[in-house]
């Protein structure tokens, strides 16, 4: 289990916010921290410390009128960072190339490849052969419904009919470098981690995985650890002391068997 950093950017800002409450109309979302620091700085700051492998989110849709600002923040960060970090939200075939010029060492893609609430397989296969399976990271952030957990595109807000089980992530394994995977019902809020969620991507494991969504103390680690049978890496955002929150980057790092 590694630790990988987070930087989301929303109206310009790097923000860490509840996840569910995510509006595009108004451009709204519930906010735990609100830094003023710019993107550089957090990257730059992870840099210092050889942390990889962290992801930068863009949380405005393209047409918002902050989208401008918050795509300079990632870019910025990018810059700072150059291979160090990966870079989500609405990126395509069309855009990706501007992030990986910029630094990004993936592209992270939900909404493109998850369109009309299915997987489309000519835009995952188009992303694939624009950016290669080494630079593409596949979000398959999730909100739980009925009797299981569903994808959820743009921003977090539309579920799609695509269930999170092993025959998904069997068949979107040779897409992709990596997963990336909110649990969005209890992403932002500290409050513990998706026990079911977690003991089925840890039995599963055959590339790598990031989980984000719901680690608020070092028992939430310890229970992610054991439950994803030490196979699933970890973001901490609100939690982190980075951030307002009460865990301790070092201690983190420590606890991660990446400091002495």
């Amino acid at each position: 289990m590694e630790f990988r950093p987070c930087i989301d950017i929303h109206n310009g800002k790097i923000k860490q916010i509840v996840g569910s409450s995510l509006k595009d109309a108004g451009n709204q979302a519930k906010e735990n921290f609100v830094s003023e620091q710019d993107g550089a700085f957090y990257a730059e700051f992870y840099k210092k410390d050889r942390i990889r492998g962290g992801h930068i989110i863009l949380l405005n849709a393209a047409d918002s009128e902050y989208y401008e600002a918050t795509k300079a923040q990632a870019l910025s960060a990018l810059r700072a960072y150059p291979g160090g970090l990966q870079a989500g939200g609405g990126i395509h075939s069309e855009n990706a190339e501007v992030f990986l010029e910029a630094g990004a060492s993936h592209v992270i893609v939900t909404s493109y490849v998850f369109k009309d609430g299915h997987v489309n397989y000519e835009n995952l296969e188009r992303i694939k052969r624009e950016v290669g399976k080494e630079h593409l990271v596949l979000d398959l952030s999730c909100r739980k419904k009925e009797e299981g957990y569903y994808i959820v595109t743009d921003r977090w807000q539309k579920f799609t009919c695509e269930r999170i089980d092993r025959q998904l992530l069997d068949e979107l394994k040779d897409y992709a470098d990596e997963f990336l995977i909110h649990a969005v019902d209890v992403e932002g809020k500290a409050s513990g981690i998706e026990e079911e969620l977690v003991k089925m991507l840890g039995a599963w494991g055959k590339i790598p995985l990031t989980y984000a969504g719901g680690v608020g103390s070092f028992e939430h680690l310890r229970q992610l650890k054991a439950w994803g049978q030490d196979k699933l890496n970890v973001t901490i955002g609100s939690a982190l002391d980075l951030f307002g929150g009460p865990l301790s980057y070092e201690k983190v790092l420590k606890f991660m068997g990446e400091r002495a």
